[in-house]
């Protein structure tokens, strides 16, 4: 019996092992071009920190980088990811016991949704482990606090988004612009809009960002269309069906409501005609609108004081990207611009319809039409972001500017 429990022993100690030797190699090769800001922004004292974000914008690459920034190779810091076939068997409370035990301290763990009744498993770390910090990644589809109560008060919750008009543009022209509040891109934007421009053209960068710059994957050398669809697909497939519990035989349907939202969007939503086309309730729709919503593959906006579930005035795409693959052919340039300006302004503000022929009233103060250029009929009532302009001038903002707010 006593070579039996050494044995146990043993086995755990080299499954910790083998994981700090995949760790190892991960933070020795992870590329990460672009500092993220939310690297600077989680507490350091907070000891459990949930990172949600849509597949594909780099999460991984976040926490490893994460790893990498502030620990190196030192050992009290290891990534794992829940996905690993070891835990189908062993369960993460046994490992991160083992692992707190040989002094480990930070742990990030990858795919936490993957894994059944995680949540509790992390509420007994928290409680039981007092100098360990977990820093956990999740789908954006996730609902954290409210699906997950045994986390409520435990838990502080970021989001990471894909890469900013910014990041791109830092990146591709190597450049390191700051980041600007909406408030002084209204007030200054003309002011800074010169000083971006006396280094580089934005709109020399601008069509590519709004075709493929907000995952960071176009920088693999694949093709990124096809990357982008199966991205969605994952997105569906395993996000929403695996997440909010939804049927595989129902699949069709929500890829059928993706496809007929992309193709009509911005177009007023009539929830009745997508019931017929994807033969189901309208209460469902609403569903499946809403999953698609939390997935950021879709935005909805509202009229002031109003929200799900009752019907959006209207459905966005939730970044220009994905209009692209979908059809490809027929994509509106209006609506590429719309889908481009709700993303870059949803981090920090809320957007509802606009008023008085406006696209969105930001804030409940701000009221925005989008234009292809400055060649418009001026209403001093509300504010214009302008495509093709370089420098704006009074209440006419370049478009382009607004991917500097993050």
């Amino acid at each position: 019996m006593k070579v039996f429990y050494y044995l146990c022993g043993l086995f755990k100690r080299e499954a910790v092992e083998s994981f700090y030797r995949t760790h190892k190699y991960l933070v020795e090769h992870v590329e990460s071009p672009v500092k993220r800001d939310l690297m600077y922004q989680i507490d350091k004292n907070s000891r459990l920190v949930g990172i949600k974000g849509s597949r594909g914008v780099g999460k991984t690459t976040f926490l490893l980088q994460y790893a990498k920034e502030n620990y190196g190779l030192d050992r009290s810091c290891l990534y794992i990811n829940l996905n690993n076939l070891y835990f189908t068997e062993h369960t993460l409370r046994d490992f991160a016991e083992r692992f707190y035990g040989q002094g480990g301290r930070v742990l990030l763990i990858d795919q936490v949704f993957k894994y059944p009744g995680w949540s509790e498993e992390l509420k007994y770390c928290y409680d039981h482990l007092p100098e360990l910090k977990i820093i956990f990644s999740g789908s954006s589809v996730m609902r954290l606090k409210e699906e997950n109560p045994v986390l409520a008060g435990l838990v502080d919750s970021y989001n990471l988004r894909g890469f900013s008009f910014r990041e791109y543009l830092n990146l591709m022209a190597s450049t390191h612009f700051p980041s600007y509040s909406l408030s002084d891109i209204i007030t200054n934007h003309r002011a800074i809009a010169q000083e971006i421009c006396a280094q580089v053209n934005p709109l020399d960068y601008f069509p590519g960002y709004l075709h493929h710059g907000y995952y960071p994957f176009f920088l693999d050398k694949s093709n990124f269309s096809e990357n982008l669809v199966k991205n969605i697909n994952m997105i569906m497939e395993v996000d929403i069906l695996l997440i909010k519990q939804i049927e595989l035989s129902y699949l069709p349907k929500v890829r059928r409501l993706m496809y007929l939202l992309s193709v009509h969007s911005p177009a007023p939503t009539n929830v009745s005609q997508l019931s017929k086309d994807i033969e189901t309730s309208r209460a469902t729709v609403m569903n499946y609108i809403k999953y698609l919503t939390d997935a950021r593959l879709m935005n909805m906006l509202y009229p002031v004081g109003e929200s799900f579930p009752k019907k959006p005035s209207k459905v966005y795409m939730y970044n220009s990207n994905l209009m692209y693959p979908i059809r490809p052919m027929e994509v509106n340039a209006g609506a590429v611009r719309e889908s481009f300006f709700y993303n870059q302004l949803l981090k920090d503000n809320k957007l509802n319809e606009g008023i008085k022929n406006a696209h969105f009233l930001v804030n409940t103060m701000y009221n925005f039409r989008i234009e292809e250029n400055m060649k418009v009929k001026n209403n001093t009532d509300m504010y214009y972001a302008v495509d093709k302009t370089e420098i704006g001038e009074g209440n006419m903002i370049p478009l382009w500017l607004f991917g500097f707010l993050y």
